[in-house]
């Protein structure tokens, strides 16, 4: 069988999904030849005010306005659509809109509020947006592979089923990288997703469409998926929000990706314009009872409860923070973000604010970077071979550059795994040795309840410089569920290079010399906030 060339295969790709954007009406409006390197205000200048104040919305709130029918489902997808189509044309983090489908199922579902004077259920109306390589029954699903463009799914992921009974109307597919692997988001499909407060920085990945489109406010809710920071990255680059669940708590099933990582719990997770929104898709899928089907997943609903969002002691919720996790220090604006936030919550009443000492970050990588490809990414290098297509700058930095990828045999990944397990536990003594004592049962109380930690080491990185992990993928080895939320903006007269800093080692000085405060100005700065395995609700408290 004869194979188009990659060049031939991504022009088809790019032309269906700028067909898709044509069907919107009226049309999507024409963006200016010379764009900013800032264009998170267009949008605002090109669309109606109520398009802008529909998509600007918070979706709790929009959630809210659909049910009571203050806004109809049509208009408020026909304004996301509209502000998707621009954000594809700012950013590029569009693989394809869906406004037949999309207005078909709002039209269904305005008609069943007058007919049956309730909502169809607690997402009535809500758009979501989807990241591509989750499964979308009749639709292509080729994860960021040229070999895989015309692979069609045969049914909705599990999530989807749980979300579109539960009223919402998928419209929009988002971007992700080659290989799925990058924290940033560059195919041989579609190009660079780029960032839009500053469009020569990363949107992050592999979840940078939806981290792109949310940030542009062409989403207010997207689903993501996770396995080294690809929920978290792109949050974090585009000031918005983000979680990573613990594994076994949100529904993973119907995702398609490359073989060969084990051991690391790889999951699917909720992204928002709002820190609520995390909430409402978190509570909706399990309020749904998803561990009837999915069998990996465990039997516990969205806890709620204020009393359980409480410190253990019942006195203070304890906070430990982390300022530099000993192997890469972040770049100012981290740390300025890190200092002011801290200082805030020393003076809020029932918190206390700790520091954390870090154990063997530098260790805890060598063990996932060991993991990520089990086969030695034959998989991987078979499918790109298959598609004809060259391998991306950051698919050969965590491919080929990886010292720690190897074909493993049994007794290897037996071996790793027992050391991934034995550093496990280390890390959660360390955390049981933070209680201020024990209770009748000889339990410990007392402990820090989170980590409040970076994100990455400093804001987006510039395109095809994302090649620190650690401060992501170190919480996926572990598998503690960690949210990130936006806290400032790098401010290049106040963000100012520190002179006198001697880099550790090669990773801290390559991050080091990227930081020129011009280059960063305007990008977001984010935080993480990091708990114990099960306590994904503790991550969302108020900060």
């Amino acid at each position: 069988m004869t194979r188009q060339p990659w060049q031939e295969v991504a022009r088809i790709a790019q032309e269906a999904r700028d067909k898709s954007i044509e069907l919107v009406q009226p049309p999507v409006p024409d963006i200016p030849a010379d764009l900013p390197l800032n264009v998170s205000g267009i949008p605002k200048q090109l669309l109606t005010p109520a398009e802008v104040e529909i998509t600007e919305t918070p979706p709790e709130v929009l959630v809210e306005s659909l049910a009571s029918g203050k806004l109809t489902s049509v208009e408020v997808v026909n304004a996301f659509l509209r502000r998707a189509g621009l954000a594809q044309k700012l950013v590029n983090c569009i693989t394809e809109l869906l406004p037949k489908e999309a207005l078909e199922r709002a039209e269904y579902l305005d008609n069943y509020l007058k007919e049956h004077k309730k909502p169809i259920g607690p997402l009535h109306g809500i758009p979501i947006s989807v990241k591509e390589h989750v499964a979308m029954k009749g639709r292509g699903l080729n994860a960021g592979f040229v070999a895989w463009w015309d692979r069609v799914a045969s049914e909705d992921a599990h999530a989807l089923q749980i979300l579109w009974k539960a009223g919402c109307v998928f419209y929009a597919r988002t971007t992700e990288p080659q290989t799925l692997m990058q924290l940033a988001c560059s195919s041989n499909l579609y190009g660079e997703t780029v960032n839009g407060f500053n469009r020569q920085l990363t949107s992050g990945g592999s979840s940078g469409g939806e981290g792109a489109l949310l940030g542009l406010n062409g989403s207010v809710l997207g689903l993501g998926t996770d396995i080294g920071g690809s929920i978290r990255s792109p949050a974090a680059n585009n000031g918005v929000y983000g979680l990573r669940p613990t594994g076994g708590r949100f529904p993973f099933d119907g995702l398609a990706a490359a073989r060969g990582a084990q051991g690391i719990p790889a999951v699917m997770g909720p992204m928002s314009t709002s820190r609520a929104g995390l909430r409402l898709l978190m509570k909706t899928a399990l309020a749904a009872k998803p561990w009837l089907k999915e069998t990996s997943l465990f039997p516990f609903p969205w806890r709620d409860q204020e009393s359980y969002l409480q410190s253990d002691s019942g006195k203070k919720l304890k906070v430990a923070v982390i300022w530099d996790d000993g192997v890469v220090r972040p770049h100012p604006p981290v740390t300025r973000a890190l200092k002011e936030l801290a200082d805030k919550l020393k003076n809020v009443s029932g918190v206390e604010v700790v520091d954390w000492k870090p154990y063997k970050h530098d260790y805890g990588w060598e063990r996932i970077a060991s993991l990520y490809y089990c086969d030695g990414a034959h998989d991987d290098y078979d499918i790109l071979t298959d598609g004809g297509e060259p391998m991306l700058p950051l698919s050969e930095f965590i491919i080929k550059n990886n010292p720690y990828r190897k074909r493993l045999q049994m007794e290897d990944l037996w071996d790793l795994l027992q050391k991934n397990e034995e550093y496990r536990r280390a890390y959660a003594k360390q955390w049981n040795d933070t209680a201020t004592g024990l209770d009748s049962d000889g339990n410990p109380v007392g402990m820090v309840d989170v980590l409040l930690c970076p994100v990455g080491p400093g804001a987006a990185p510039p395109i095809n410089e994302a090649k620190y992990w650690g401060y992501t993928a170190q919480w996926n080895l572990l598998d503690y569920p960690a949210a990130v939320f936006p806290v400032t903006r790098v401010i290049p007269d106040v963000d100012t290079v520190e002179s006198d800093y001697k880099p550790r080692n090669e990773k801290d000085e390559h991050n080091y010399k990227l930081y020129d405060p011009e280059v960063y100005r305007d990008a977001p700065v984010s935080l993480q906030l990091v708990a114990r395995p099960f306590d994904d609700e503790k991550v969302r408290f108020p900060v």
